[in-house]
């Protein structure tokens, strides 16, 4: 058998064109999913969702200037789903979100990024997903941004990458924090989904206050004051959530009296995943 030709080798199937029914498809899915499952979800701070959107019917209207990027803390795989429901129920938002180039390798999951126009990210060199990201920013769109960077193993906001607040400032818009508590029990590291963990287990939420950055910021400060947001959500949620934990939980932090990984020992994981993704992507 002769072996393929350079340009054969070069060839790349066709970006599908984006497909705002196919996304629309996947969150009546998550909507389905969330009733069959009995998931109560408890949003807070849903009046500091922005105002003035351009809404008919199941339709936002995409308006250069009036996109935002959407800080959601990352303790579970299944947090951004929760975040995409909330944001669309309340203004028909499609988010765009950000999918590791090592994901996007699976076809199903490349089609669905070309679909529903999200940013496919080399962990490795983020230069291209960072460009793209804030031309859809600048165009309207939301950007959903995770940025820790990685599920949190302690159950605690961690140290944030610095890309959010730089996206904002760069293309003028502003920061919508979101606190997900709960979601972590479906699925997270070492413990996975199955229907005893999503059976009526609840999902709280909390909406923090916009932040919104100068066009020239202190990029480290506005960083911690983001995470310091997440963080008081995080708390927020974690003292009004329906559910008391018994002595010990392996889902509460330990400086809550849980038994989840300690901030330390995080670290030390954190830093040997960050030399996994220059492999990965």
């Amino acid at each position: 058998m002769s072996e393929p030709s350079h340009s054969q080798e070069l060839t790349l199937p066709a970006k599908r064109s984006p497909n705002k029914y196919v996304y629309r498809g996947i969150v009546f899915t998550g909507l389905a999913a969330r009733g069959l499952f009995r998931v109560p979800v408890i949003p807070s701070g849903l009046e500091n969702l922005p105002t003035g959107e351009q809404i008919r019917g199941l339709d936002r209207k995409v308006v250069p200037g009036k996109g935002a990027v959407v800080a959601i803390t990352h303790f579970g795989y299944l947090d951004f789903a929760f975040a995409e429901l909330l944001i669309w129920r309340k203004l028909k938002v499609h988010m765009r979100f950000l999918v590791t180039k090592k994901a996007a390798k699976k076809p199903f999951v490349k089609a669905v990024c070309d679909w529903c126009e999200h940013v496919v990210v080399d962990r490795a060199d983020g230069a291209a997903a960072y460009a793209e990201s804030v031309e859809k920013l600048r165009g309207g769109d939301y950007l959903a941004v995770l940025p820790e960077a990685g599920v949190s193993r302690s159950f605690s906001v961690r140290e944030l990458k610095t890309g959010a607040v730089r996206m904002a400032a760069e293309a003028g818009v502003p920061i919508i924090p979101i606190s997900i508590w709960g979601a972590h029990r479906m699925k997270t590291r070492g413990h996975g989904l199955s229907l005893s963990s999503v059976w009526k287990t609840p999902v709280r939420m909390h909406v923090g206050e916009m932040i919104r950055v100068d066009e020239n910021p202190d990029v480290a400060a506005e960083t911690l004051r983001l995470q310091e947001e997440l963080q008081a959500g995080i708390d927020h949620c974690i003292d009004t959530y329906p559910v008391t934990p018994s002595p010990g939980a392996w889902w509460m932090p330990r400086s809550r009296g849980g038994s989840a990984m300690g901030v330390e020992e995080q670290r030390v994981l954190d830093a040997a995943d960050r030399e996994k993704y220059k492999i990965t992507g």
